[in-house]
């Protein structure tokens, strides 16, 4: 009978199970929970149905597992080349298994990734690619099959909107591509991902609030959140950022908080990029809100902002629970959270903050995201009347009649 098991140094659940007399153990990335536990059993439910019946196929419930030639080697009547290549993929009549190659692209591909990716590429592969091209032949996947799939993924609903955005739409397309590219360079076919272009997103819709707005809700949110968005609004930082941000990060000395993590499903990790890594300076009211801060939590918790537990915020119970309700109740426009971080770049644009300084100061790698997204509230391109050409004339006009007085 199959166990499942925990392995103590890591608190990853293992299958420990017996075929023939021969011991197996199968490791797994989840956690030990419940509800992780509860997944497995059902999967070695099904396992053990299938050695009972003698119709256990190792390599279709551990795809990627070292162990599939051991299992070969034992079975009675099976040899490893039967239904098996020499990494112990199964073959069909037409070439190499979707879905078998699919999960052993992702444990190869892993250990380059953030966990928050990694989670997002698992969930992409249970939710769509496996579903729509699984039991399917990778040198047999046509470019019309792939559309396909791309039309039925735009015809599904998705959160809290009557269809999947196009970005969403892109990211499960970007996968497959990476998939079916390196099936085609390790297994020598041409790839039928070709001249797909990805869909055209949508411009970022920035809608700040206004230095007047700003003021408004810092001094009517609840007294335990104001601290949380003075540092939101003058610090600019992603909702990950500040709601991982830790007292070892900030630098009362200097002046500076230092980015270096991010929250991501309740766990800190790498920031979203290289350029994220930054240290902010604590601007106008940023400095007092912390020292206050400081003074309620430095020694409950290692985060700056936490919950009465001293564990981090989640931050989908704090935008229902303050900030939804916090604007309705001030009768400002519904906006996402995010909005407090577009407020602090064009804040610091309009008071003629060097562009350079501003993408720094945010994260960006280059100004080319600032330019983009925040044109209108960069005063010089705002300014288009040609005051700034007149300026230049005059002062060049006037050097020259100084020049003509002294001759």
């Amino acid at each position: 009978m199959a166990k499942i098991r925990t392995r103590k140094e890591t608190n990853k659940l293992f299958i420990d199970f017996r075929i023939n007399g021969k011991r197996f153990r199968e490791q797994t990335l989840l956690e030990d929970s419940p509800r992780n536990r509860k997944k497995l059993e059902v999967h070695v439910q099904k396992m053990e149905a299938k050695i009972l019946l003698g119709e256990f196929d190792y390599a279709e419930f551990f795809p990627n597992s070292s162990n599939i030639q051991k299992f070969l080697s034992l079975t009675t009547g099976a040899s490893p080349g039967s239904n098996h290549n020499h990494t112990g993929q199964r073959l069909n009549d037409h070439g190499h298994i979707f879905s078998e190659f699919a999960y052993q692209w992702q444990q190869e591909k892993q250990v380059e990734w953030r966990a928050s990716h990694a989670r997002n590429i698992e969930c992409v592969l249970n939710s769509s690619l496996i579903p729509f091209f699984g039991q399917k032949s990778l040198q047999e996947i046509t470019k019309a099959e792939i559309l396909t799939f791309r039309t039925e993924l735009a015809s599904k609903p998705g959160r809290g909107a009557p269809f999947r955005s196009p970005k969403t739409i892109n990211s499960h397309m970007a996968i497959l591509k990476s998939i079916l590219e390196e099936a085609s360079d390790r297994f020598g076919f041409e790839s039928p991902y070709k001249n797909i272009k990805p869909l055209k997103l949508q411009r970022s819709h920035v809608e700040p609030f206004s230095l007047a707005e700003v003021n408004q809700i810092i001094g009517a949110v609840r007294k335990d959140y104001k601290q949380y968005y003075t540092v939101r609004f003058y610090s600019g930082m992603r909702t990950g950022e500040i709601d991982g941000l830790r007292w070892e990060h900030v630098d009362f000395d200097r002046g500076l908080i230092a980015v270096r993590e991010t929250l991501v499903a309740g766990k800190t990790e790498y920031t979203k990029t290289d350029g994220s890594q930054r240290d902010i300076p604590m601007l106008g009211p940023v400095r007092e809100a912390l020292q206050t801060q400081f003074a309620a939590t430095g020694k409950l918790s290692a985060y700056v902002f936490c919950n009465t537990e001293g564990m981090p915020l989640d931050h989908n119970n704090v935008t229902k629970r303050v900030w939804y309700p916090l604007l309705r109740h001030l009768g400002l426009k519904k906006r996402r959270p995010y909005q407090t971080r577009h407020t602090a770049a064009t804040l610091l644009l309009a008071a003629g903050e060097n562009p350079e300084w501003v993408a720094r100061f945010l994260g960006h790698a280059s100004t080319e995201m600032l330019f983009k997204v925040y044109s209108r509230y960069i005063p010089n391109l705002t300014r288009m009347d040609g005051s700034a050409f007149e300026k230049l004339l005059t002062i060049q006009t006037a050097a020259e009649m100084e020049d003509l007085d002294h001759v």
